[in-house]
């Protein structure tokens, strides 16, 4: 019996890797093509944990394999998504169906893999790693992007968590990653406890979903959904609503874990405390935008036409709901930032008053697939409105929450604190550090003509697109208005510090040369978020456009 299991299995393996091989070789796409970067990048951990075995590392720096392996595959997901683009093809299923390449995840790949370049480039010249944890930690860095590469193309449930775990686990470890501090060990901790329950909890809901449906194929929910509530009362005194709504708000738990959602934002002030500006900067740009990007593809995957004609009601429910719940996200985040004194601290609840706010453009794309007539003219192109002002705000949202955890990581490094009361006088002392703080700021507040204030408008514009399919979205878009008055003051508090308050007598001096190559890297940071004074908005909006347009190629 042992033998005949064993040929079994060996049957089935041989079938599976046969599948692949022949689907890889396949033209003009294949499984292994489309999977390069991915492939390039893991190639690059297990180099770095050779270099650490022979000890190669001690001449060859690793962040020099770090980050070639990582342009190496930049250039792949570039010539991806150029010829990918001119193909004009819609959606490209591999690995059978497990993920799925497009211009969304082509362009989610490319924001990515520039932003991982840009993070190892930042530890460089920060020296956080030191030499010695340097393969360790590029290789958690890496692994970390590797997962979120996979929630960028997921076409399946079982993908969705693995792509969730593959980079939350790292990101547990590069958080308490800073050696013999009693702040980054219970940072950590906490991470690690909340994240095995958000885990638990989104993936019992993932289990509910697939053994009522009996799929986990993205491209198959709405059609058993419609098989299994054709006639049927659509009501939650029905057992099978009942189970799919339980489902549901357990998958949306995980990635309110993900997103720092109220009330699942707890461990984010302490994680992001804990750990170095470095690795804050990291999750709050690339993690944020894997789970977002993840959780578009989640919510079109259940809110089609088909589905939303008998669930539409229960949709559109949850589509307000889910607004609500950013309302309630990005006026916590604001209002418990006044009275922060460390700047990692602040930047922490400004990244949950920011999850807020892109949250709100997922709730107008809700409303408007649930609420809006299929026949319609402008049904894919009003929903492909709101993906686009998410993806837009992403974009910007990297170089201006990017920049501000650098140039915290820069003064850091001259100071020796953290604390906003010890930046006092730095207008002066280093004013390319002050003028980039300032710049990702006031582009965080979203004031015109900086780039946060273009990303608002896109997504503000959404949401009242969505108010007039439900008008309650017009009261989330009310409050999303006034909750950027209400951050103008505390980010202000950080510049006043800075420029109108003296550096105190004896404090040490900040040395940072606009031409050295910190102040450089500061310069690249920030100058784009003066980008919507060009052409550029037109440029990166019909980028965006054209990406989310894509997702809707197949539905």
């Amino acid at each position: 019996m042992a033998a005949i299991a064993r040929e079994s299995n060996q049957t089935v393996f041989s079938t599976l890797l046969n599948q692949i091989l022949s689907d890889s070789t396949g033209q003009p796409y294949g499984s292994l093509q489309l999977f390069g970067p991915e492939l390039v990048v893991s190639a690059g951990i297990v180099l770095m944990l050779l270099a650490r075995l022979f000890g190669v590392d001690r001449w060859l720096p690793t962040h020099w394999i770090a980050l070639w392996s990582t342009f190496i595959a930049f250039s792949l997901a570039v010539f991806h998504f150029l010829d990918f683009s001119a193909a004009d093809l819609g959606q490209v299923e591999y690995f059978s169906g497990l993920m799925v390449f497009d211009r969304f995840s082509a362009l989610f790949r490319l924001g990515l893999l520039l932003f991982l370049i840009f993070t190892i480039t930042l530890t460089v010249l920060s020296g956080i790693p030191d030499r010695e944890d340097a393969p360790d930690f590029y290789s958690l860095l890496m692994g970390a992007s590797v997962g979120m590469l996979l929630m960028g193309g997921a076409n399946h449930l079982l993908m969705l968590f693995l792509g969730v775990e593959m980079s939350s686990v790292p990101s547990y470890a590069m958080v308490g990653f800073l050696k013999g501090r009693k702040t980054a060990s219970e940072a950590s901790l906490k991470f690690v406890v909340y994240g095995a329950g958000a885990a638990g909890v989104m993936l019992y809901g993932i289990s509910l979903i697939a053994g009522l449906l009996g799929t986990a194929e993205f491209p198959q929910i709405a059609l058993q959904l419609q098989a299994l509530f054709a006639g049927e009362a659509v009501t939650l005194s029905n057992p099978a609503i009942r189970l799919l709504a339980l489902g549901i708000l357990m998958l949306l738990c995980g990635f309110a874990f993900k997103l720092s959602i109220v009330p699942f934002h707890f461990w984010t002030p302490d994680a992001f405390h804990g750990a170095s500006a470095e690795v804050g900067g990291f999750l709050s740009v690339a993690s944020k935008s894997a789970a977002f990007v993840l959780l578009v593809r989640t919510v079109l995957a259940f809110v089609t036409p088909a589905a939303a004609a008998d669930l539409g009601g229960i949709y559109l429910t949850l589509g307000v709901g889910i607004g609500v719940i950013a309302a309630i996200t990005a006026t916590f985040g604001n209002l418990a930032a006044y009275g922060q004194t460390n700047m990692k601290r602040l930047l922490a609840y400004s990244t949950i008053a920011h999850s807020g706010y892109m949250l709100m453009a997922v709730a107008a794309l809700i409303v408007l697939r649930s609420g809006l007539d299929p026949s319609s003219a402008e049904f894919d192109e009003r929903s492909a409105r709101a993906v686009e002002g998410l993806l837009y705000y992403l974009a910007v949202y990297f170089f201006m929450n990017l920049g501000a955890f650098a140039i915290t990581a820069l003064i850091r490094n001259e100071i020796f604190s953290e604390e906003i009361e010890d930046y006092a006088g730095l207008g002066f002392q280093a004013p390319v550090l002050a003028i980039g703080m300032g710049l990702c700021l006031f582009s965080l507040v979203g004031l015109p003509p900086l780039g946060g204030f273009v990303g608002k408008l896109f997504v503000f514009a959404s949401v009242y697109d969505a108010g007039f399919v439900h008008p309650a979205m017009w009261g989330i878009l009310a409050i999303g208005g006034l909750n950027t008055v209400f951050s103008l003051f505390y980010y202000v508090r950080v510049m006043k510090t800075m420029y109108l308050q003296e550096r105190p007598a004896g404090a040490s001096v900040v040395r940072v040369p606009t031409f050295s190559n910190a102040g450089l890297f500061v310069l690249i940071l920030t100058l784009p978020l003066l980008l919507p004074l060009g052409i550029a908005v037109q440029l990166v909006s019909g980028v965006a456009s054209r990406a989310a347009m894509s997702l809707f190629a197949g539905l």
